[in-house]
């Protein structure tokens, strides 16, 4: 398969027969019909001529679905353009929050509500111990980014967080810095501590969404419509530990926003880590972390591979990034101004946002407006149609 977006043309040939075999929910089928259209005549688009040489250029459509694995970078920039506003001088911690594999099944069934509690659960956590004296004692600013899938494209919902290492009192007077910090060195709080926490926030709503008939309990999960069966379930994860990673202190701003720039936009996979489509089947790498992390090769059939790509579209107008704290969008103005004053935080211009020829050309140095052909001219659009008209002859 000669082409870049390898998971669009695997779309566009399997996609028809796959809908036929499996009925899908409508953020599916909506994500599996745009993938498949991305940057093709289905979606319209224009030709552009060379001012200089005549030569034309015709450019199709970009679907700009958030799971197509071609239509993220822009977007991702432009996030990422407006994070760098935000960046103190300061330490900042990534901590990611994991569920236990027992609670996958339910997941998958009531994806919004699982979801939501992952969320809710760990920014609680967060916010609750660092404005403990103990730990802080100020707001942090958080943003948590939501994954889904593992390396192997299964479900593994987990949340990434980029956490301000320390707050602002909440006087607003000054900035407070971890407790146990030492010169070279910063401390932020235990894993132990924020996964006991957790564990007991998440569980604690899980129970009170249980107990208002929120959950669907069909197919696998059907049991635990018995309270028995779902007050053992309970019993098993209270009794287990709850990974939840905390890394070391990025070096700075830059190297948060580069961390930041591989996590927010990302899909279930990308077109770099299909090795071969053949026979109807899928070769992709991926990475085993159970066994030091090294880089395989996994071979599914083209359906199996197609399930678990589709397993990872959020539901319709799902928020997947969202903000906490400091950086919460009813407070971002105000309490990052007060943190910026405290921090003595030098305001640098920041250009208006620029269209994506300008952001093109900025990031890779990559002029769409001067003619490929003759490198003197300029490319000026002859005609546009829409998604309806074709191609131009």
């Amino acid at each position: 398969m000669k082409t870049n977006n390898k998971i669009g043309s695997l779309f566009r040939e399997f996609g028809a027969p796959y809908r036929t075999a499996h009925p899908l929910p409508l953020a599916q089928h909506k994500a599996l019909r745009a993938i498949e259209r991305c940057r093709t005549a289905a979606l319209g688009g224009h030709v552009d001529r060379c001012d200089h040489c005549g030569y034309e250029r015709i450019s199709y459509n970009s679907c700009r679905n958030r799971h197509c694995p071609n239509c993220q970078s822009l977007a991702r920039e432009r996030w990422l353009l407006d994070r760098k506003r935000e960046l103190l001088p300061i330490c900042y911690f990534h901590i990611v929050f994991t569920i236990p594999d027992e609670l996958n099944p339910i997941a998958l069934v009531n994806q919004r509500l699982v979801y939501d509690l992952l969320f809710q659960a760990a920014s609680e956590t967060l916010l609750t111990l660092v404005r403990d004296p103990r730990h802080v004692g100020g707001v942090p600013g958080i943003i948590a980014v939501l994954h889904t899938w593992g390396q192997n494209l299964m479900d593994h919902p987990h949340l990434h967080c980029i956490v301000t290492g320390g707050g602002l009192s909440e006087d607003g007077q000054s900035w407070l810095s971890p407790r146990k910090m030492t010169p070279g060195k910063v401390f932020f709080i235990h894993v132990k501590v924020i996964s006991d926490l957790f564990k007991k926030k998440f569980l604690a709503y899980l129970k009170q969404r249980y107990q208002a008939g929120e959950f669907k309990w069909v197919g696998r999960i059907n049991y635990l419509q018995d309270a028995a069966a779902f007050r053992q379930l309970l019993n098993q994860l209270y009794a287990k530990p709850w990974v939840v990673y905390c890394k070391k202190p990025f070096g700075g701003p830059k190297q948060v926003l580069g961390y930041l720039g591989r996590y927010t936009h990302r899909v279930a996979i990308s077109n770099q880590r299909i090795v071969k489509i053949a026979a109807g089947k899928v070769t992709f790498k991926w990475r085993d972390y159970r066994d030091g992390s090294k880089t395989k090769l996994m071979t599914l059939d083209v359906f199996e591979f197609m399930r678990r790509f589709l397993l990872h579209i959020l539901p319709y107008r799902y928020y997947k990034i969202r903000y906490y704290g400091l950086f919460s969008n009813r407070y971002r103005k105000a309490k990052l101004s007060c943190c910026q004053q405290i921090l003595e935080v030098i305001q640098d211009e920041f250009p208006e946002r620029l269209c994506w020829e300008d952001l093109l050309l900025e990031l890779c140095g990559l002029d769409v407006r001067k003619c490929p052909h003759c490198q003197i001219g300029r490319m000026v659009r002859k005609e546009l149609w829409c998604r309806s008209s074709g191609v131009p002859p």
